[in-house]
């Protein structure tokens, strides 16, 4: 069994721990926050950043941690770094200035450490494999809890999504368009993402009502669309029409996330490839000279 069978399939324990910590120095409410990241981060910042400003929190903006705007006023910069190495997410903790820093990492021991005002310990959802599941899905959960309650069955979800069947459509479909609506646009980017990585499968994502302004041309029998979350009226019968098979789920988009993990793992396996270790990817970004 891969390393990252067994990390996809621990996620509902340690979103259960996550659900129980209570960290120091996450956002206030009224505060004006940014949140960067990098892969699979970014798209974690960007769906807490819809999720804490669709909440009436404050106003709050996701950035690659390469394109972090440092001379752009903010109350306090949260970062998202599952090693604590990479180069871009330091860098901008390092051009935060006198901003409030905080950052959530998988290895406390690293850099990080020095670089952000508080660390947020998530090491006992730390990885081996180099393709992030659980250690990006615990830490949105953590910053899901401190805008609100999560739904309250969303570890049964979890686990249901572990469980469930993947149809024979989706297993042999050779490309794969990801939808979101709102904050489960950043969900849809991450399933995109795993299968890419992971089994080097055509996967493209979107806004769900922008697919309907070019993407939707790419799709056809043999190819799937998959909703995070509730599909816009009428565009899951536009979509049947081409052709392309339909899979959405009426819960939450992060435990509908476990599905995608699974199909890459399982797509990577069909294929000889190695999901633990992806082609010309490493565990962190660490830029020499930088």
């Amino acid at each position: 069994m891969s390393h990252i069978d067994v990390e996809i399939a621990e996620q509902p324990s340690c979103w259960r721990r996550a659900l129980e910590t209570r960290p120091a120095g996450l956002p206030e409410a009224g505060e004006r926050v940014a949140v960067v990241g990098c892969g699979t981060s970014l798209y974690m910042a960007q769906a807490y950043a819809a999720l804490r400003e669709g909440a009436g929190l404050g106003e709050t903006d996701a950035f690659a941690a390469s394109g972090f705007p440092a001379a752009r006023r903010y109350d306090r910069v949260v970062a998202i770094s599952r090693s604590g190495t990479t180069t871009e997410v330091l860098d901008a903790l390092g051009r935060a200035g006198d901003t409030a820093t905080v950052a959530l990492t998988g290895d406390p021991d690293t850099p990080v450490k020095d670089a952000a005002d508080t660390v947020v310990d998530l090491s006992f959802a730390d990885e081996r494999s180099v393709v992030q599941t659980r250690f990006a899905t615990t830490a949105l959960v953590l910053l899901r809890a401190g805008l609100g309650p999560v739904p309250p069955d969303l570890l049964r979800q979890a686990d249901y999504a572990l469980a469930s069947w993947l149809p024979d459509e989706i297993l042999n479909a050779g490309q794969f368009t990801f939808l979101g609506t709102g904050w489960s646009t950043g969900i849809a980017h991450e399933a995109a993402l795993k299968l890419r990585e992971a089994s080097g499968s055509w996967t493209e994502s979107y806004p769900a009502m922008e697919y309907r302004h070019g993407p939707i041309s790419v799709s056809g029998p043999g190819t799937v669309v998959w909703f995070f979350g509730e599909p816009p009226a009428g565009l899951v019968d536009q979509v049947r029409e081409t052709g392309a098979y339909v899979t959405a789920s009426p819960g939450d988009p992060l435990a509908d996330l476990i599905r995608a993990q699974r199909l890459a793992v399982a797509l990577a396996e069909r294929r000889g490839l190695d999901p633990d270790r992806p082609r010309n990817l490493t565990r962190s970004i660490v830029l020499t000279g930088s």
